[in-house]
């Protein structure tokens, strides 16, 4: 085999059996892999811990901790989670397999394990980690776009974590779905992701902006949603980020949505915005006390720009748990 045709990756190991590890080490070495073997689950978890792993060949059957509760663990973190994971058993019985499933198995392989089957198994999830790999830069590039906007501005601060916080919380509280949770943090941290799109004048100009100047900023939420549609993961981020300035009555943009056709995550996204505005020092004014933020959002409530309901569920969470104060908040 060439060096051109050599595969790439790191492949761990976890067999207390020498023979087998030597084999599959053998057999994955030929085909130009990164080997790293141990003898044991703790092992195995260390070297996930401590090495970038790109696949985890798991014994099921071994001292200390089997290849269940290594995999279970692997996948429990968000750090490791998207390892794949093949556990490698000699048992026969459907109800093993299924643990292995619960436990966030990707794959199984039989023993003795034949070659061609090992190196097309791990073929496969390599290049599914390669997929999942390239998402997570391209979602580490959109938050680091995110957080410059933020730097650009003092007075926002810890602006964007603080919604996503906020948000989470009021999503819990409602019982959303995890899909829309997860959604509910990222679109904190990018809901003004198209303002990379809107004049540095416009964007820090300290004084009320001109007609054309607030059309250009409201185009924000358009683009920050052209930014992030090409990632497929964002379906549910889409909306926050198109739909948090919208308001009740309809008179908010960009599409003039009114009640319910605004998506709760939106009208959640806009509540702990605003709130988080209202709470923290601007140029034109001191950050007001939490009491007078609530008394001015029930007041626009009653104007027909947010929703009630979820301001009720949101100011239960503050005065619930009282998050960290933004910097330079009143008291």
């Amino acid at each position: 085999m060439s060096a051109r045709e050599r595969h790439q990756g790191i492949i761990l190991v976890a067999d207390d059996n020498e023979a087998n590890r030597e084999l599959l080490s053998s057999l994955l070495e030929q085909e130009g892999y990164q080997v790293i073997a141990v003898t044991d689950g703790q092992q195995a978890l260390d070297q996930v811990s401590s090495d970038l792993i790109d696949v985890a060949l798991l014994d099921v059957v071994m001292p200390g901790k089997t290849g269940f509760e290594v995999c279970q663990a692997i996948k429990s973190k968000p750090e490791t989670r998207l390892i794949p994971v093949v556990l490698l058993t000699s048992l026969s019985g459907d109800d093993d397999r299924v643990h292995g499933i619960m436990c966030g198995a990707d794959d199984f392989l039989s023993k003795p394990v034949k070659k061609h089957e090992l190196l097309a198994r791990v073929h496969s999830l390599l290049r599914m980690k390669q997929f999942t790999d390239e998402l997570d830069n391209a979602e580490a590039v959109l938050f680091s776009l995110a957080l410059s906007i933020e730097a650009k501005d003092p007075y926002t601060e810890g602006h964007c974590d603080r919604l996503s916080k906020y948000s989470v919380a009021v999503a819990d509280k409602l019982g959303l779905s995890e899909d829309l949770r997860v959604a509910l943090r990222r679109g904190g941290l990018l809901h003004d992701i198209g303002k990379l799109a809107v004049p540095e004048h416009i964007l820090l100009k300290p004084g009320p902006l001109t007609p054309e100047e607030r059309k250009i900023m409201e185009q924000h939420t358009i683009a920050g949603e052209r930014i992030c549609a090409p990632l497929r993961s964002f379906r549910h981020v889409l909306p926050i980020i198109r739909h948090h300035h919208e308001k009740q009555d309809g008179s908010g943009y960009p599409d003039g949505l009114k009640g319910d056709q605004i998506p709760l995550t939106a009208r959640i996204l806009q509540i702990t915005d605003i709130y988080d505005a209202l709470t923290t020092d601007r140029p034109y004014r001191k950050a007001l006390s939490i009491e007078k933020a609530f008394a001015i959002m029930r007041e626009e409530v009653k104007r027909g720009w947010w929703d009630g309901s979820v301001l009720n569920e949101f100011e239960a969470v503050v005065h619930g748990f009282e998050p960290v104060q933004p910097v330079g908040s009143g008291t």
